[in-house]
């Protein structure tokens, strides 16, 4: 699997090292709510929260919040977990940490002009902060000392290019949140590294709701025969595409194809199966779980990992070639 990154991922590496065994939450657990206190450090109890864009049910955002919690469980952190797809409403949550005075942020910016100023607040309070998955043009601006994920655009230009070796004609690139700037900047890196070989068209949907999206992706393929990819931004929504191409008449892995960025559990049974031809993973338990450990580290020596710079958990492709070697991780929830 190649994976493009910068010097900064060696830190990543460290850090992922020491990753217990366990598998029990945080301290903010889910279910019960009866969490573990097994495996955490002997240092002092702090609270951080994890502010994400994730909507209700979007498993990428499961993995997102498994890989924090590992995290909180190994650093004896108490972890507040909050997601809100609305930019106000999700600047409202940051508010709500920064008036609960927590030992630190780590928050997602999709619309880092609606976000980030309020992530600035908290900086100024003296409250460390660290950014995740998106905003990584634009953390440094308001003050976070350190980013976690992959750079959209680039990881968009990659999709293109493979997609242009594939021989595409006409890409369709469907985008699930509208206002979210990371996926306008995959689809336009999709544009431009497919280049003059092929066409890309966008296409919105509403994510929130799959019944919808499946509906609108068949209308369109049965309105337009010449689509022969269609470039999804996250893998419910690329399982749903290969349903609605069934049920347009086509057929997933042979007169169109599906590819996407993301992974989880039942995205690699679709790769396996042909429905998918490959996926752009980023990792996202890993960015959950380095967000977290930094914001630890930062208490603990007063300063992030990354040098400022941001530490790229991605992307790298995963097809037929390479799935088996992530599908246990995949299952346990780690991919």
């Amino acid at each position: 699997m190649k994976t493009f990154r910068t010097a900064a991922v060696a830190t990543a590496a460290l850090l992922a090292a020491t990753l217990t065994a366990c598998s029990s939450t945080g301290g903010a657990p889910r279910g019960d709510g009866s969490g573990s206190g097994g495996g955490t450090v002997d240092t002092p109890r702090y609270v951080v929260s994890m502010v994400s864009h994730g909507a209700p049910g979007d498993t990428f955002w499961d993995l997102v919040r498994k890989g924090a919690e590992d995290a909180a469980q190994k650093d004896n952190i108490e972890l507040r977990y909050s997601a809100d797809p609305q930019a106000p409403n999700q600047a409202q949550l940051v508010q709500t940490a920064i008036d609960s005075q927590v030992d630190g942020i780590a928050v997602t910016m999709p619309n880092p002009s609606a976000v980030g100023p309020v992530a600035e607040k908290a900086v100024d309070a003296g409250i460390p902060v660290v950014g995740l998955n998106a905003g990584m043009e634009q953390y440094t601006k308001y003050g976070l000392t350190g980013f976690f994920g992959q750079e959209e655009s680039v990881a968009g230009e990659k999709a293109g290019e493979r997609l242009r070796t594939e021989k595409a004609k006409k890409v369709l690139c469907v985008i699930h949140e509208q206002g979210n700037q990371s996926q306008e900047d995959r689809c336009a890196g999709v544009k431009k590294g497919l280049g003059s070989a092929g066409e890309t068209e966008t296409l919105y949907v509403n994510g929130q709701e799959l019944t919808s999206v499946q509906s609108t992706i068949r209308a369109k393929l049965a309105q337009d025969p010449s689509v022969d990819w269609i470039m999804n931004l996250v893998a419910p929504v690329s399982l749903v595409a290969a349903q609605a191409a069934t049920e347009a008449g086509r057929t997933p892995g042979e007169d169109i194809r599906i590819a996407t960025f993301d992974t989880d559990a039942e995205l690699v049974k679709a790769i396996r199966d042909g429905r998918v031809d490959f996926a752009i993973d980023q990792q996202p338990y890993l960015q959950g779980y380095m967000a977290v450990d930094a914001l630890w580290l930062a208490k603990r020596n007063g300063t992030t990992v990354g040098g400022g710079r941001p530490v790229y958990t991605g992307p790298s492709f995963v097809d037929a070639t390479n799935v088996d070697v992530i599908a246990d991780a995949a299952q346990e929830g780690l991919r």
